[in-house]
């Protein structure tokens, strides 16, 4: 990262300009340029003053070299105001002394202050292009240590959650065959269903700070379609739905299968609390072009359009009809996912008149990540 100070006193070549701050180059090439540039104004200066007649030739090519060596880099304000005032003034001299020896038009004399003011103003705007970079990258710097705070606070969140609450959820089992009474064992009931939601958002927030870190999807040779069927099979029989299971050509893709099931887990889990008994939840896969889609639909109430840009936002809710709260994570954790596989999850409508998730991975593993 290239950061240029604004605060350099350091003086260049015979003490008149500046040295660059820091850059992509090596230090010594810097004082070569400076070195180089010094050289070639003392030779336009000399030029002029030996060129009676045709020194707006040597003036322009001064000022130009100014001006491109400037653009190159910034020097600090102070130096670069003396400089230009310097080089304003000996110029000055000349074409005056040459206007007054040859008496030559004097309209040449108007370029003695416009040329130094129109170097002053590509400065200026030279200067805030760099002040404005410079901001990007400090704002760049913070939202990547943000970024690092908030993936440390996610694994160390979720690891001091699961001891706790594991021994929760241990004293409940242990009262379960004591509690007598119905509004005791509704309370019971309440308790084990929140230590669960619990056990789940800490499960969950250690897998999206894997996934952050880039470092977890170990990818095999997976067939896709045995895949979905297994999973498919694995919630028909858990699940009171009307399952819908479609016939799936082969697709042999490079996956991390124990990744890709939490994501898929987590659309069709979603599905279901969507759902009640008898409610149609499809799952479905097939080829678009270069991708595997792999789609979860439902026949629930679907997602509101003013929700769509959220739904996949860490911590966002939807409030299902007829089942708990869920933690918020499920759905940006099989994003996550997706993401790390090269592709990506989307929401929308589904033909059943519920919600529509459409999983896409890469045929090829050399796609890169898909961005937003």
């Amino acid at each position: 990262m290239s950061v240029i100070s604004f605060r350099s006193r350091d003086a260049g070549v015979a003490g008149w300009f500046p040295r660059l701050g820091r850059g992509m180059l090596r230090p010594h090439w810097y004082r070569l340029i400076d070195a180089l540039l010094a050289v070639f104004v003392l030779a336009m200066l000399v030029a002029m003053n030996l060129m009676i007649e045709r020194e707006v030739i040597p003036y322009h090519l001064l000022f130009l070299a100014l001006t491109l060596v400037y653009g190159f880099r910034v020097w600090p304000l102070r130096q670069t105001l003396l400089v230009t005032f310097a080089i304003t003034v000996v110029t000055g001299w000349i074409l005056v002394a040459h206007q007054i020896q040859d008496g030559s038009s004097r309209a040449e004399l108007a370029e003695v202050p416009l040329m130094p003011m129109l170097f002053l103003a590509m400065v200026w705007h030279a200067r805030r292009r760099v002040a404005a970079q410079q901001q990007v990258e400090l704002m760049a710097e913070e939202r990547l240590a943000l970024f690092d705070r908030e993936r440390q606070f996610f694994r160390e969140a979720s690891h001091a959650m699961r001891t706790p609450v594991t021994i929760a959820r241990g004293h409940l089992e242990l009262l379960e065959p004591v509690v007598s009474g119905d509004e005791s064992r509704q309370d019971l009931a309440i308790a084990m269903r929140q230590v669960d939601r619990l056990s789940a958002l800490s499960t969950r927030l250690l897998a999206l700070a894997k996934l952050d870190s880039g470092r977890a999807v170990r990818h095999q040779e997976l067939d896709l379609s045995g895949f979905l069927d297994q999973i498919g099979k694995n919630w028909r029989d858990g699940a009171d739905r009307d399952w819908v299971v479609g016939r799936l050509p082969s697709m042999p893709a490079l996956a991390d299968p124990v990744w890709l099931e939490l994501a898929l887990d987590a659309l069709i889990e979603n599905a279901v609390h969507f759902t009640g008994p008898g409610d149609r939840i499809r799952l479905s896969g097939g080829v678009s072009g270069q991708w595997y889609v792999i789609a979860v639909a439902d026949s629930g109430p679907g997602i509101r359009t003013e929700d769509l840009p959220h739904v996949f936002d860490r911590f966002w809710h939807r409030r299902p009809p007829n089942a708990p709260m869920g933690s918020g994570l499920g759905l940006p954790m099989a994003q996550a996912t997706a993401k790390a596989h090269g592709g990506r999850v989307s929401a929308s409508r589904a033909p059943e008149g519920g919600a529509l998730f459409e999983l896409t991975l890469p045929r090829q593993q050399d796609s890169g990540p898909v961005e937003d």
